[in-house]
């Protein structure tokens, strides 16, 4: 059973209203996110790329661009390693052609999720040196790769770490000791004397960050770096960072320039999935795009989507972007399969009763742990790990719930992994198979978590009357745009609505189409995507329904009408 609860946030919404020029409601929802200084909320609503952070308040960036502008000129070799998912291949991409712009010698290498798994490794290091690299640059990666830095140190090489990851420590009796790589220069604001102020960025943008540092030193034009925007947009959408702060400034940007891109890759892509006809929004890049681009370092390799980005002729970009979206059918259909089968461990087995649900499927491929995962934590809100049995050791992904840090969790059972890392709701690991009953028992042993944790909380906004319903405050509702994590979209209710009348439509038996009227006697129209039969079924036997919703506009036929769109709801016989 879910809880609904109200955000009870305080601030004097009229006056907000007032100075910004916006609907107390909206007001409402800006403070809801936890956006409340008068600078921020102005920056919430019109922010500009101008007023992004200066590079140079990162850590090590300028002493990074002074290595690179060194090795550029001593035409040294330089080798950027990245990482599978979408935001490593952007990521890798930002830097190989930055780095060519400045006239870098340079190439670039991602890791084969199943032959090499995530991040640098020792056989890549020993790689870069028979290949003659003096330089690697990392990106989305190296935070946590003490060993294999040091072994890059001691080959005479010099390496530059961007990533965004959470900083490796240990626990002392002094508290927490940070273990950092021994790299000539780490560009990570997760560094606590890291100057810059937003610590939420992705790996892409990290990398946009030394990026842009290059080319102000080596004189480039700063207008290049417009085309990199909307690749950023891309990556911190797809990587499921909080939009917010620069982020959301990034991604608003970044989705504007996207929808008339230059890049050849991205346009057939866009158009491969048959997007090509209107605005590009945060949903169509988190579910549509982004899981493409994730598709090949999935079932096949990462590099296919680099050169997607990469594509100089539209016939090359097409046929990429044809396999890719072809790719990611095969991912879904894979990814239904281990769902059940996950499915049926928790339902059937004792596993189903823990508080940390560690499900290991052998056979499911490991590209798909991190997916199944989210989606068997959707469905027990239980933080959620899905192991599968990889060439050499047991792999998984984690994804975790509010009240659970994952990453944290992983530090205290860190002797039984031989790889680990991530955030507090997401995760990965390397781990031996005979450890993994161990690390099933010390994950629960030590948890915390109580049955109240378990129970899903759905956040309501604002508890709004139909009456307050407009065509203006629908309209408005966009100036909140971009929604996506941390910028959830709004959620409004109502109470005791009485239905007037209820049909089921479509042809798959998953939408509803029904009218509902408040008790000030406002009729509106109302859409829920459920079971149809069930639920009209149930809803004539309803006297009232309460409703979470989101007000909307139906245009049919040259007709619009107002409507709400349903999220959650309760009947009452």
């Amino acid at each position: 059973m879910e809880r609904w609860v109200v955000a009870a946030k305080r601030a004097d919404f009229a006056a907000i209203g007032k100075e910004f020029g916006i609907d107390p409601v909206i007001a409402r929802l800006i403070r809801n996110r936890d956006v409340q200084d008068r600078d921020e909320i102005r920056r919430y609503l019109y922010g500009t790329v101008e007023e992004l952070a200066s590079p140079h308040l990162m850590k090590d960036v300028d002493k990074a661009v002074q290595i690179l502008q060194n090795k550029i000129k001593k035409k040294k070799r330089i080798r950027i390693i990245g990482d599978y998912d979408i935001d490593g291949v952007v990521s890798t991409f930002i830097l190989i052609k930055g780095l060519k712009r400045a006239g870098a010698l340079a190439d670039t290498y991602i890791p084969d999720r199943v032959a090499d798994g995530y991040g640098i490794h020792e056989h890549l290091i020993e790689r870069a040196v028979n290949d003659g690299i003096d330089v690697i640059v990392t990106c989305d990666n190296g935070i946590a790769a003490y060993n294999e830095i040091t072994m890059a140190k001691e080959n005479g090489m010099t390496v530059i770490i961007t990533d965004h990851h959470e900083i490796p420590y240990k626990e002392t009796e002094d508290g927490r000791e940070l273990i950092l790589p021994p790299a000539d220069a780490i560009v990570n604001p997760k560094q606590p004397d890291c100057n810059y102020p937003e610590k939420r960025l992705c790996g892409a943008v990290v990398a946009l960050k030394l990026v842009t540092a290059l080319y102000e030193a080596c004189g480039i034009p700063e207008k290049e770096l417009e085309d990199f925007l909307e690749l950023g947009a891309i990556a911190t959408v797809g990587d499921v960072m909080d939009l917010q702060g620069e982020n959301r400034i990034l991604v608003k940007e970044g989705l504007k320039r996207l929808s008339h891109t230059f890049n050849k890759g991205l346009r057939e892509l866009i158009r491969a999935n048959g997007l090509e006809d209107g605005p590009i929004t945060a949903y169509h890049v988190g579910f549509v795009l982004g899981p493409c681009i994730n598709a090949s370092g999935r079932l096949d390799t990462a590099a296919r989507s680099l050169k997607l980005l990469c594509a100089e002729t539209e016939d090359e970009a097409a046929k990429l972007a044809g396999d890719l979206t072809a790719l990611n059918q095969s991912r879904k259909a894979l990814t239904e399969e281990g769902k059940e089968a996950a499915i049926r461990i928790v339902e059937e087995t004792e596993i189903g009763q823990d508080r940390v649900l560690v499900i290991y499927l052998p056979d499911c491929h490991e590209s798909l742990a991190g997916i199944i995962a989210g989606r068997i934590r959707e469905k027990y809100n239980k933080p959620v790990f899905v192991l599968t049995k990889g060439e050499t050791m047991v792999k998984g992904s984690g994804r975790s719930i509010e009240s659970y840090s994952m990453f944290e969790e992983l530090v205290k059972c860190g002797d039984l992994m031989e790889q680990y890392g991530g955030h507090p709701m997401a995760a990965g690991l390397s781990i031996k198979e005979e450890n993994v009953e161990e690390f099933r028992r010390r994950l629960n042993e030590q948890s915390t978590l109580t049955k109240e944790d378990f129970i899903p909380k759905i956040w309501i906004d604002v508890a709004m009357p139909l009456e307050y319903i407009s065509e203006a405050l629908v309209n408005e509702l966009k100036s909140l745009e971009p929604f996506g994590q941390g910028n959830e979209k709004p959620q409004f209710a109502q109470k005791n609505l009485r239905i007037r009348s209820v049909r089921a439509i479509g042809r798959n038996n998953n939408a509803v189409r029904m009218t509902v009227v408040s008790e000030q006697g406002r009729p509106m129209e109302a859409m829920v995507f459920t079971v149809a039969d069930q639920f009209v079924e149930e809803a004539k036997q309803s006297r009232s329904i309460d409703v979470i919703y989101y007000p909307d506009i139906n245009e049919y036929s040259g007709n619009r009408t107002l409507q709400i769109v349903v999220r959650a709801y309760k009947l009452h016989s």
